[in-house]
């Protein structure tokens, strides 16, 4: 039998017994640490065929697992390349480098395929989102993205250039390289660049909105209440001129990780702090901060394209759940934000109701003035999507 089959039904086996409790890549981790047999490009080849099945979503459902993952092959893929062997002649005169040929294509095989399929939830979706591009950004395999620090932009180029990295300028400071790239080895991550998804990136924009507003004569007082890896707390210092950074989070190890982080980047000065937001913080005074980032917990929906498996195994009840969670954290972060301070508010997420809804919540209950909201559309452009608003209390 082909290694090519052999690939197919090992993908296969691994999908049949995955059920989405934990991240596919640490069920895939685990699944090779205990079939040691496969070497390196083995897991690589399996893994992809894993990944373009769940890219696959709620479409034809009827399939036999392995139809659609060799479906799935053909619409994610260029290309036949090595797969070849696994398909007939039909499907190898068909194979073109345009999406919407090979979609044509299986529509013709398989009439009940409809693209919409691939996405469950249209009916919950933010204001502005193109149904039909929005499906069809999940059969594409999202790109990396990372942004050149203050000072660093010649050194990254002449090191990409160097190293015959192969990149895109998508703006004056954000690059993207294939999701493959060995990034790290050229370039110093966290000193140098910062890897961070181009909507992410696009934050700045709402940072440089606060920054055009107030007179900064000392630091400013921020704070990331849900810092997580601390991307945005990078992106703040990166662009005001000082900063009183305070972080926290409620994973003691993301906590742990992210002061490694902010010392690679530079960031010596700060407070950090471990807290469940749900409830009453005692550990700092209200009414104290001048800028609070709020990049909330939610359903990460905006990402899927890079974990496709959540885009299979998502129940509809959690956009309630995390909807209700962000209210309640914003009830709990505002009180300790200073009069005519800034409050921005930041999703990952496609749904209304964890995005316009709870913007309408916060402005309705705790007297504050929407100055900017924007839904940041990166489905289009092999990247997440985002949302943010920006809020003033009055």
């Amino acid at each position: 039998m082909s290694r090519w089959y052999s690939y197919i039904n090992s993908a296969k086996k691994i999908v049949e017994n995955y059920k989405g409790a934990e991240p596919l890549s640490a069920f895939l981790k685990d699944y090779f640490r205990q079939h040691t047999k496969y070497g390196s490009n083995d897991r690589k080849y399996i893994t992809h065929l894993c990944y373009s099945y769940y890219r696959m979503g709620s479409a034809l459902t009827n399939l036999s697992t392995e139809e659609k993952i060799k479906t799935a092959l053909f619409l994610c893929n260029d290309e036949a390349a090595e797969w070849q062997i696994l398909f007939d002649e039909n499907w190898l005169r068909a194979w073109s480098k345009k999406p919407d040929e090979r979609i044509h294509f299986v529509q013709g095989f398989y009439p009940d395929f409809l693209l919409n399929d691939i996405f469950s939830f249209h009916n919950e979706l933010s204001e502005g989102i193109n149904n039909n591009e929005f499906d069809r950004s999940y059969l594409i395999q999202p790109d990396v993205f990372f942004r050149i620090r203050p000072g660093k932009h010649s050194l990254a180029v002449q090191k990409l250039n160097a190293n015959k990295i192969n990149f895109k300028k998508v703006s004056e400071n954000c690059f993207s390289v294939a999701n493959a790239s060995k990034l790290d080895a050229v370039i110093d991550i966290n000193k140098e660049a910062v890897i961070q998804d181009y909507s992410s990136q696009r934050i700045q924009e709402f940072l440089v909105t606060v920054k055009q507003q107030i007179t900064q004569n000392t630091a400013l007082k921020i704070w990331d209440c849900c810092a997580a890896s601390g991307g945005k707390s990078i992106l703040a210092f990166d662009i005001f001129n000082k900063i009183d950074l305070t972080v926290s989070d409620v994973r003691p190890s993301i906590i742990n990780n992210l002061k490694k982080r902010f010392k690679e980047a530079g960031i010596n000065k700060y407070q950090s702090f471990v807290a469940n937001l749900t409830k009453k913080i005692i550990n700092i005074p209200e009414s104290y901060f001048q800028l609070i980032i709020f990049d909330a917990p939610c359903s990460g929906s905006g990402t899927w394209g890079r974990t496709p498996e959540q885009l299979y195994f998502f129940s509809k009840k959690t956009i309630d759940d995390y909807a209700a969670l962000q209210k309640n954290i914003a009830g709990m972060v505002v009180p300790h934000l200073e009069s005519g301070g800034y409050f921005l508010y930041i999703t990952c997420s496609v749904f209304n109701k964890e995005n316009e809804a709870v913007t309408a919540y916060i402005k309705n209950n705790f007297g504050m003035a929407v100055m900017k909201q924007e839904l940041l559309k990166g489905y289009n452009q092999k990247a997440d999507t985002m949302f943010a608003a920006l809020f003033k209390k009055t």
